[in-house]
């Protein structure tokens, strides 16, 4: 553990809410509409929409946002299935995001086996169903807070689609949506409950084609020039790299192009591959390299070659100080507590996908000594231009895995749904310190402008609109 997170996580939580009653109040607002955010929850859980196709389920938080007073924008940053519910008026606005996108080939039943509900469609293996609605629950009930005056300023719930795909909120970020927010929130879905103090993994998304010359693979071979060749080169330079980068560091890939028919020589392939690394800085010097390795294995093809970046995100930037606000208000609330058929839930899913059968863990992890975990994620654009804490809630059994169907099993049931209510209860609640106490968010901008300055965003998506998908 560096210095300045010993530092960080040893000094003195910031003020809280100076009126418990209101934290109180805004915990009890989350729980009176527990039936709504579960039938919300559920709703999305069943249509399965993926990237900037998440019609339905935008439309679902949208319209119960407008119901209960929210001013609504939608098809915002371009992107149809995007938009910004806003309630209140004036300084703080106190953002919360929210996600709702789910991945091809998921679609699971909420049984403990494998059980497709729509053989080869999408399922939520992410969690994000329940993403998108505990963050709108917790933006609702600080909106009565606001609406009573017993809280001043804005509330903005951002419905943002896409994380799994493009990215939507460095999109939404490039359109200078959260401009003027103060404090932004986020959570995501886990096998644990913790405020966040590891920002994940920056990422680069890149597609590398390469065209050649097609000639009969057996009459007259010599006459060709194989892309295919240069995509195999490109990936055996990639995997001659693998020596040669920080352990942190990876690398994936698919060829989803590798020629059409064996007795032509292929004159176009592909390579799709991503990179990683817990600092972007790592990320951008990973691209370096990588273009150097598409061009080489042009060169030795005898082809043409382009890598083209076609997105990626930054890490979080972690803020200690909005980390321990989370933190105590886990505490606050309290560890999840789990049924016998709950538990007996997840010890099948656990047995099911081959690791230790121990059941549902509710605990409230400790914020020291966290390890760094992969996986990336959108949110990181946000928090590089504006202070942003996180945290995450368990919905699923500890070590299934993830982008898998036990946790599209336990997201469409009542695991899901209790880890839901305990993310919306400790956004809200956070949410409360940060509107009544401007200490608190004075030490969440400080630490904010330290670790960011000198610091230029510029996010990896291409120039021009998000690429939407064609219509079906």
């Amino acid at each position: 553990m560096n210095l300045l997170l010993v530092a960080l996580l040893a000094a003195p939580a910031p003020p809280v809410s100076k009126d418990l009653r209101k934290k109180q109040s805004a915990v009890a607002a989350v729980e009176a509409r527990r039936a709504d955010l579960v039938s919300i929850a559920d709703q999305i859980w069943g249509f399965a929409e993926t990237a900037l196709r998440e019609t339905r389920s935008a439309a679902l938080l949208a319209d119960y946002a407008e119901k209960q007073g929210f001013r609504v924008e939608r098809g915002v940053a371009a992107m149809p299935t995007a938009f910004v519910a806003s309630f209140g008026e004036g300084r703080p606005v106190i953002a919360v995001l929210g996600e709702y996108d789910a991945l091809p080939g998921l679609s699971q039943k909420a049984v403990p086996e494998r059980a497709a509900l729509r053989p080869g469609a999408p399922g939520h293996g992410c969690g994000h169903n329940l993403f998108g609605a505990a963050s709108l629950g917790a933006a609702i009930a600080v909106k009565e807070l606001i609406a009573t005056g017993a809280l001043p300023g804005t509330v903005r719930f951002y419905g943002t689609p896409a994380e799994e795909a493009v990215g939507g909120k460095a999109y939404m970020t490039r359109a200078g949506l959260f401009k003027d927010v103060d404090v932004a929130l986020a959570w995501h879905p886990e096998d644990k409950t913790r405020a966040d103090t590891e920002g994940g993994q920056a990422i680069v998304d890149m597609m590398v084609e390469f065209h050649g010359r097609a000639a009969h693979a057996a009459f007259d071979p010599w006459n060709g020039r194989s892309a295919l060749d240069a995509a195999e080169l490109f990936t055996h330079g990639v995997n001659m790299m693998r020596e040669h980068v920080k352990p942190t560091v990876r690398m994936h890939y698919v060829i989803p192009d590798g020629g059409d028919v064996p007795n032509v020589v292929p004159d176009h392939a592909k390579v799709w591959i991503w990179a990683r690394d817990f600092e972007r800085t790592s990320v951008d010097d990973l691209l370096a390299r990588l273009r150097k390795v598409a061009e080489g294995a042009a060169m030795m093809a005898g082809v043409e070659g382009r890598l083209t970046v076609q997105g990626g995100d930054y890490e979080i930037l972690v803020n200690q100080a909005g980390a321990r606000l989370l933190d105590a208000n886990l505490r606050w609330l309290g560890p999840i507590a789990y049924t016998p058929e709950e538990d007996a839930f997840a010890r099948a899913l656990q047995k099911a996908a081959g690791v230790e059968p121990t059941g549902m863990d509710g605990a409230i992890s400790p914020l020291e000594g966290q390890e760094k975990e992969g996986g990336s994620t959108d949110v990181g654009d946000v928090s590089w231009n504006v202070p942003t804490l996180h945290v995450s809630v368990t919905t699923a059994p500890r070590s299934v895995p993830w982008h898998a169907w036990p946790v599209v099993a336990a997201g469409g049931m009542s695991i899901g749904h209790k880890g839901m209510m305990m993310a919306a209860k400790t956004l809200a609640a956070t949410m409360v310190d940060l509107f009544d106490d401007p200490a608190a968010r004075a030490a969440v901008r400080a630490e904010f402008e330290s670790k960011t300055r000198g610091s230029v965003y510029k996010p990896y998506i291409p120039d021009g609109p998000p690429p939407l998908p064609k219509a079906e």
